[in-house]
């Protein structure tokens, strides 16, 4: 799949980069902006995770600065995403290229200075680490290792260095959606992921289009950072609390989210039909607003199915942005069923 190019994780389209404002747990959520297209809707985009408030309820003695170098290991070449939760650097392992290893690169994620002051930083990423290593799907981001550099005390992750663009770029250059053929290529495996994700009890938690890579490699869904097992911790892990560090983006964030329900598969499922509306019409469903003040102004979806979408794919599509999560009568699987048929055209052509 060829969809876009670009340089490695194309700052804040990557791993920490969110394309509206983000909403915090122990913060007044954003108000949200008017519809966007074409060059106003890409500078906007091109902001990332609004300026939070976000302040850890407990703090440490001030972090030492980043070293150049992690652990002894991994050179930090440059910065490649800094958003409320994470930093994220293209790195260099210096142990592989002394080896010969002709790809010595990589990506490094740390929690932002905001967040690693907290005592248990280093826990929370380890958790990040250890709930997204554990899924296997050709289709979602490929973590390496977790460490922790004993010169700064701070935990990081090494992962795949993704080559490709993002897929809200995608949407800002293609600001009336996309063909039909070429939705189905992005959505058919965004939707598999997300269907093993959920079938190995993972939700993630802040699915968007910044949060979602396409490249020559294929479709790759990363940032578990507010992701969680259904049924609680995994074995073998502390219980650790979430709560002031869960953040969403308003726009893809289900109404239940903001009444303080717990992140969920209908409530992924909610997340990625937003985003599959956008590949559609290139709009989102409800003009970029919060899915709580949708829902409290009446706002519907139309019965008739966008120019170019077979029926089927319409009907689960409407159910998965359904406001009430018992109505959201679908799963990621019977999602991607339904996107995997082909329109009219193509198979009349066949």
């Amino acid at each position: 799949m060829n969809l876009g190019s670009g340089d490695a994780l194309d700052v804040l389209d990557a791993l920490e980069r969110g394309s509206e404002p983000t909403y915090f747990a122990f913060t007044q959520a954003s108000e949200p902006e008017p519809a966007r297209t074409g060059k106003a809707r890409r500078k906007r985009r091109g902001k990332g995770r609004a300026q939070a408030a976000a302040q850890p309820p407990t703090t440490a003695t001030p972090l030492p600065p980043i070293p150049g170098v992690l652990a002894g290991r991994y050179r930090l070449e440059r910065l490649l995403g800094a958003g409320g939760m994470g930093l994220v650097y293209r790195a260099r392992d210096l142990l592989q290229e002394r080896f010969g290893d002709p790809q010595p690169l990589l990506a490094v994620k740390l929690m932002s200075d905001q967040l690693a002051t907290a005592p248990d930083a280093n826990a929370l990423l380890f958790n990040e680490y250890a709930l997204t290593s554990r899924l296997r799907h050709p289709n979602l981001v490929r973590l390496q290792g977790f460490a922790v550099d004993p010169q700064s005390e701070r935990g990081f992750i090494t992962m795949e260095l993704m080559q490709g663009a993002s897929l809200d770029r995608l949407l800002c250059d293609q600001p009336l959606g996309l063909g039909w053929a070429q939705v189905r290529e992005i959505a058919v495996p965004l939707l598999d992921a997300l269907a093993c994700v959920h079938g190995q009890g993972v939700v993630h938690g802040d699915l968007k289009p910044s949060n979602v890579m396409l490249s020559d490699d294929g479709l790759r869904l990363f940032d578990f950072g507010l992701g969680m097992a259904l049924d609680g911790p995994l074995a073998g892990l502390p219980h650790l609390s979430h709560g002031r560090f869960e953040a969403w983006t308003p726009a893809y964030a289900a109404p239940e989210l903001f009444e303080g329900g717990t992140p969920s598969s209908a409530s992924d499922l909610y997340a990625v039909a937003c985003v599959l509306y956008e590949l559609v019409t290139g709009r989102h469903p409800f003009e970029r607003l919060p899915s709580l003040k949708a829902r409290d102004q009446g706002m519907q979806l139309p019965a008739k199915a966008p120019p170019g979408m077979p029926g089927k794919a319409w009907t689960a599509l409407r159910a998965a942005l359904a406001f009430n999560p018992e109505q959201r009568s679908i799963g990621a699987a019977q999602l991607r069923d339904a996107f995997a048929v082909q329109g009219f055209w193509s198979s009349w052509r066949r």
